[in-house]
């Protein structure tokens, strides 16, 4: 597939690394109608959280990508799901629900393929997927969408009544089978399949393996030719399956946008592991905006380090790989509203068009995913 994006040059995009060599951020820059903030820390071997952030005039799209299994599948849909939204918002004249599920799907058929390609000489690509959460900000209106348990909270002010000045209000759904609900609905698919869900030592998962229900990827739990494909089967080892165990189908919320709702959060599953929607809100709301997100994934390893009983510089000095048995990858994005401002009134100019993508790997520093262009020029590469 062709690939187009319209960029501001790349020396706006690099961030940084802070003194722990896995941290990246970018501390504060303009979107549509206020400003963002965006960090991520790797503990993989191969960094596995993918990000990116889309503004023009009217349109800011958000995306956080948490990989599993490698880092295959979260890269594919940080180069595919923007293109595709930009194409189908263009051919339907407009951003909605039905646009997006359609960019979610068609993702999911391009990862399907390149996994059948891909399965002679690396059949384990078949057990690679990607949560995602994707916001998407257009003529005031917002819609999240999201696969797995990575996710998006909303700090509004509080409206009479409510004991707090600031509230935090979760909005996507975790696709975790460690919820009742979320069991409840996946054996409610499986009537005829008693072990669809299992609980291994203590942590219920689908057909024992994994704890998300919805996902890009994952071939193998959705395809029962894959499953029993002969070369997948030197790598896994098959299971019964009757119909698929996983689903792509986005979960979408839409919402307008109000006077009271004042920033979002989007981040995987790392920072919730480690802080409360609450906690979240809290820091953003009384800390400056530079650098905010940077603090939250400070935060989140101070108490992973609490939990291991050991001091937060401590724990910055082991390497990657290792450090996955201390935190998974973490990646946030806040969003600010400010619903005074345009994109105009913003130090851009009126057309000018932003692509930000954090870097495929902190460690390395590998930046072979951004894409460079002047505001007024197209970049279009070929991608798988």
């Amino acid at each position: 597939m062709l690939r187009s994006c319209c960029c501001r040059p790349l020396e706006r995009y690099m961030g940084r690394r802070s003194s722990d060599g896995l941290l990246w951020h970018l501390d504060l820059k303009p979107h549509s109608f206020g400003d963002f903030s965006i960090a991520a820390v790797q503990a993989n071997s191969s960094m596995e959280d993918q990000s990116q952030i889309f503004t023009s005039a009217s349109t800011t799209y958000v995306g956080v990508y948490d990989g599993h299994g490698g880092p295959e599948a979260s890269r594919f849909v940080n180069r595919h799901l923007f293109p595709y939204l930009q194409k189908f918002e263009t051919e339907q004249g407009g951003l909605s629900a039905d646009v997006i599920k359609k960019a979610f799907h068609a993702t999911e058929e391009d990862f399907t393929r390149l996994v059948k390609q891909s399965m002679p000489v690396k059949p384990q690509i078949a057990s690679v997927g990607s949560c995602c959460i994707l916001g998407a900000i257009s003529d005031g209106e917002l819609y999240v969408a999201n696969l797995g348990d990575s996710r998006a909270v909303l700090g509004r002010r509080g409206f009479d009544g409510e004991r707090n000045s600031v509230v935090a209000e979760r909005l996507s759904t975790d696709h975790n089978v460690s919820s009742e609900k979320v069991r409840r609905e996946v054996q409610s698919l499986h009537p005829d399949d008693s072990s669809i869900v299992l609980q291994c030592h203590g942590v219920w998962r689908i057909k024992g393996i994994i704890q998300v229900s919805r996902s890009i990827g994952d071939v193998y739990l959705k395809k029962p030719e894959f499953n029993r494909d002969p070369i997948f089967r030197q790598f896994a080892n098959p299971f019964p399956m009757k119909r698929p165990a996983l689903t792509a189908e986005p979960s979408i919320v839409t919402r307008n946008l109000r006077p009271h709702d004042l920033f979002l959060i989007f981040a995987s599953d790392g920072l919730w592991e480690h802080l409360s929607d609450e906690v979240a809100v809290q820091i953003v709301f009384k800390h400056p905006r530079a650098g905010i997100a940077k603090r939250l994934v400070v935060a989140a390893l101070e108490e992973a380090a609490k939990k291991k009983q050991m001091s937060c510089k401590d724990l910055k000095k082991i390497e990657k790989g290792i450090r996955r048995h201390f935190h998974d990858d973490i990646t946030v994005i806040v969003i600010y509203l400010d619903h005074h401002k345009t994109y105009s009134s913003s130090n851009h100019k009126e057309g000018s068009l932003g692509y930000i993508t954090a870097p495929v790997d902190i460690f390395s520093n590998n930046f072979d995913e951004v894409i460079e262009s002047s505001s007024d020029k197209i970049l279009t590469r070929v991608v798988y």
